[in-house]
């Protein structure tokens, strides 16, 4: 895949993984366009990176993703290039009266749903450009949970899926589909977590991690798993109990420490 040249779209993208892709898709010559709920954080990265167009909207929002597509499409007709980034993780104990139902379920409005629905918005436009791309960023939790984020790590597993599906649905078309898998990333993200929850793992620079996104779509990889993402699909394939049990350690200390 040509990497220069385009108009990328790009949800959550005012911090983390996806304000990298801005600040390197910018540097190989495209258009950039992020989005995200908080105007204020927006502002703070338009401060950052002149350049970007920023939108404020939510992914987890279907009226929102609707009249996201009317702005962009209005404002970027040449738009070829969708990044489906945006997400949040959370430490859950579903033994927790206190959690709301309601709420339960918002890292799959926002991780799992918003992608689903932002693919069905923007694919008739992207089947009419000469080239495109959708990239849904899932996570090296696909394949093996994090049983402490269990929501999370159903939703990135959905994303999984539901990546390999569109994929095969879209191969007579000049839609090419990406899926990046970051492996635990130094983003945002994370700060709400202590390393015992992380089951230890060693945070990769995002700059590094978002490179290697970009030289795998360049290269026509249509699973990219960075760092540590591809040790966990090889071990969940080869040692599968095993390397549950190693993620499922700082479960098992939450659930310690409620006897």
């Amino acid at each position: 895949m040509k990497m220069s040249g385009n108009t990328v779209l790009i949800t959550g993208g005012s911090s983390g993984i996806g304000f990298e892709f801005a600040v390197q898709l910018i540097k190989l010559g495209n258009t950039v366009i992020i989005t995200g709920r908080d105007q204020t954080r927006l502002d703070a990265a338009k401060k950052k990176l002149p350049t970007v167009h920023t939108i404020q909207s939510d992914a987890g929002d279907p009226e929102a993703i609707a009249a996201l597509f009317e702005t962009v499409v209005k404002q970027f007709p040449g738009l070829n290039v969708l990044i489906n980034n945006a997400g949040f993780m959370r430490r859950l104990n579903l033994h927790d009266q206190d959690v709301d139902l309601e709420d339960l379920n918002r890292e799959i409005e926002t991780n799992l749903s918003g992608p689903i629905r932002m693919v069905k918005q923007f694919l008739a436009h992207l089947k009419m450009q000469e080239s495109a791309a959708i990239l849904n960023v899932s996570s090296g939790l696909a394949f093996v949970p994090l049983p402490i984020s269990p929501v999370y790590c159903a939703a990135k597993a959905g994303i999984h899926s539901f990546t390999q599906s569109l994929r095969v649905q879209l191969k007579n078309t000049r839609v090419k589909v990406f899926e990046l898998a970051p492996p635990l990333t130094d983003t945002p993200l994370v700060d709400s977590f202590d390393p015992a929850d992380l089951a230890g793992s060693k945070a990769m620079n995002v700059s590094s991690m978002v490179g290697a996104a970009i030289r795998g779509m360049e290269q026509d990889n249509f699973e990219i798993r960075p760092g540590q993402s591809n040790a966990l699909k090889l071990m969940n394939r080869i040692a599968p109990k095993f390397i549950f049990s190693q993620l499922s350690k700082s479960a098992d200390k939450m659930l310690s420490e409620m006897d």
